[in-house]
C-alpha cells in the first residue's frame, strides 16, 4: 500500500508537471527522473584541463576589460603584485579609462595602452601579442563571449562572476579552454576569505570528521545598489530571469569544502522559489511603473545532491530587508562550522565536560566552542595563503583583502607554473545555477541533472588542494 501510494505521488506530480508546454518531467519505473540537459561529446583529440600547468612566467602581462565598479580597484591591487606589468586597459567610456590610467601613474606604474568609444575596442587588446593575461571585470552577458575570444588569442583569462550564465556558454568556454589549454579562471573572491580558508584547511586535515553537508548563500538587499549599474543591466537581468543568478558566492566555498570534481560530483538540484514583491515595488514606487512580469523570486533556495550522498543548500535573494550573509555552514561527523551572523565552531567533545551527566532539556549543552578555544582554532589552522599574506591584504583592501589574495594568488600560480586554485570546471559548476535552477522552477520544482563538466575525469583529482612552489 505504501509502495502504491509513493507511485501515486510521483504521478501526480508528473502529471502536473507535465501540464507546462515546458516541462520536460519524466517517470521511469515509477520514479521520477531528473532532468537532463545536453552534454556535448568532447570534441576529437581535444583533452581536460584538470591539473593544468603552464610555462612559468617571471612577468605576468596584464590587460583590464572593465573599469566601472570593480575594475579600477582590481587595477590598483594588481599595482602591488610584484612582476606584474599592466599593458592595456579597456572601457566603452575613455573618461574611465583615464581615470584608471591615474591609479598607475599614483603607484609608479608606467600609463598603459588605453582602448574605448567603441563596443569592440576589447578586441583589439586580445589580439595584442604582448599580454599574458585577460581580466574581465564587466556586466555577466559579456564574460563568456570575451572570455572565449581572449583564449582564441592565446590569453589566459580572469572573469567576474558569474562565469557565464547559460548552459550553452558554459560548453563554449569549456571547449574552448580544453582546446587552446589555456587557463580560464573565475574570480570568485570569497573563497578566500579568511574564516573560509581556516574553515578549509580545519576540514582537510580531518577536524570535522567526514563532511556531510554545505550551505552558502547571496544574501544582500540592492536597493541602495540598483542604480549603480550601468544602463540597469543588473536589474533588468533580474526582471527577466528566473532562477538562482548569482549564485558562486555561495558554491565556491561549499564546493571546496566537499571536494567537487575532485573526488565527488553534483548529480542533481531541485530548486524552489518565493513570489516577487519587493523589487516589483520598488520599480513601482521609484519609476511609476507598474510591473506585473517580474521574473526572479523574492527568494529561491536550491538543493543539490551529491555523487556521495552529501548535499549542498544555496539561497539567493536580494530583495528582502535581511542582514548581508553568505550563510557558509559546514558540517561533518565531527564539527560544524557556521559563519553569519557570528564566526564560530561546534567541535565533538571541545563543548562538553565529559563528568557531568546530560541534561536532554538543556539546550545550551550542545553550543559553539568558547571564545578563546575558537581564537586557538583560527591560530592553529590559519591557512598557509593567509599566513603568507595576511598583513599584507588586509592594507591592499579589496573585500577586507580577500580581493587581493585571489589576485596575488592568480599572478603567483601564473609565475610558478602551477595549477589555478580555481579551473574552467568550477566555473562550469558554480555558475550552471543560472539555467539549471530556472528549468527545475518552469518544471514545478523538478530536479534537473548537473552536468558532469568534466566528462568523465570527476574522480581523478583527490581532494581539493593550493598548489603552492617547492
Amino acid at each position: 500500500m505504501k509502495k502504491l501510494f509513493s507511485f501515486m505521488l510521483i504521478a501526480v506530480f508528473a502529471l502536473t508537471a507535465c501540464s507546462s508546454p515546458k516541462s520536460l518531467v519524466k517517470v521511469k519505473d515509477g520514479v521520477l527522473q531528473p532532468i537532463e540537459t545536453e552534454v556535448p561529446v568532447r570534441p576529437a583529440g581535444q583533452k581536460h584541463v584538470l591539473g593544468l600547468t603552464t610555462p612559468k612566467m617571471d612577468v605576468v602581462r596584464v590587460g583590464f576589460i572593465g573599469l566601472g565598479m570593480r575594475g579600477p580597484g582590481a587595477v590598483d591591487r594588481f599595482t602591488h603584485i610584484p612582476g606584474v606589468e599592466i599593458k592595456a586597459l579597456c572601457d566603452l567610456h575613455p573618461e574611465r579609462v583615464e581615470k584608471t590610467q591615474k591609479i598607475l601613474e599614483r603607484n609608479n606604474f608606467p600609463r598603459a595602452t588605453g582602448y574605448s568609444g567603441s563596443e569592440d575596442a576589447w578586441k583589439a587588446m586580445c589580439e595584442r601579442d604582448d599580454i599574458d593575461l585577460i581580466y574581465i571585470v564587466t556586466d555577466w552577458k559579456r564574460h563568456a563571449p570575451m572570455a572565449i575570444y581572449a583564449m582564441e588569442h592565446g590569453k589566459h583569462v580572469a572573469v567576474e562572476v558569474p562565469g557565464a550564465m547559460t548552459l550553452d556558454e558554459i560548453w563554449n568556454i569549456i571547449n574552448t579552454a580544453e582546446r587552446t589549454q589555456k587557463h580560464c579562471m573565475m574570480l570568485e573572491n570569497c573563497v578566500y576569505d579568511f574564516f573560509e580558508l581556516t574553515t578549509l584547511n580545519m576540514l582537510q586535515k580531518g577536524v570535522f570528521g567526514e563532511v556531510l553537508y554545505a550551505e552558502g548563500a547571496y544574501i544582500h538587499q540592492l536597493e541602495d545598489f540598483w542604480g549603480a549599474y550601468e544602463a540597469d543591466w543588473r536589474l533588468k537581468y533580474n526582471r527577466e530571469f528566473r532562477g538562482d543568478v548569482y549564485a558562486t558566492h555561495g558554491m565556491g566555498p561549499a564546493c571546496q569544502a566537499l571536494d567537487i570534481h575532485r573526488g565527488d560530483k553534483m548529480n542533481y538540484l531541485v530548486a524552489m522559489d518565493s513570489k516577487p514583491i519587493s523589487i516589483p515595488a520598488f520599480i513601482e514606487r521609484t519609476t511609476g511603473e507598474k510591473v506585473t512580469d517580474f521574473q526572479n523570486g523574492q527568494l529561491t533556495m536550491t538543493m543539490i545532491r551529491t555523487e556521495k550522498g552529501r548535499t549542498i543548500q544555496i539561497q539567493h535573494d536580494v530583495a528582502t530587508p535581511r542582514p548581508y550573509s553568505r550563510l557558509y555552514n559546514v558540517a561533518g561527523t565531527k564539527g560544524y562550522a557556521s559563519k553569519y551572523p557570528v564566526q564560530n565552531y561546534a567541535v565533538q567533545g571541545e563543548q562538553l565536560d565529559a563528568t557531568v551527566t546530560p541534561n536532554h532539556e538543556d539546550l545550551n549543552a550542545h553550543s559553539f566552542v568558547s571564545r578563546e578555544v575558537r581564537e586557538s582554532l583560527m591560530k592553529k589552522y590559519k591557512h598557509p595563503i593567509h599566513v603568507e599574506l595576511e598583513e599584507q591584504a588586509k592594507k591592499v583592501g579589496g573585500h577586507g583583502g580577500m580581493d587581493f589574495i585571489m589576485d596575488y594568488r592568480l599572478v603567483y600560480c601564473l609565475q610558478n607554473g602551477l595549477p589555478l586554485d580555481m579551473d574552467v570546471y568550477d566555473l562550469a559548476e558554480w555558475s550552471c545555477l543560472a539555467e539549471l535552477t530556472r528549468i527545475s522552477l518552469e518544471n514545478n520544482s523538478a530536479p534537473v541533472a548537473i552536468p558532469d563538466f568534466t566528462r568523465g575525469y570527476w574522480n581523478t583529482t583527490k581532494g581539493y588542494r593550493h598548489a603552492f612552489a617547492k
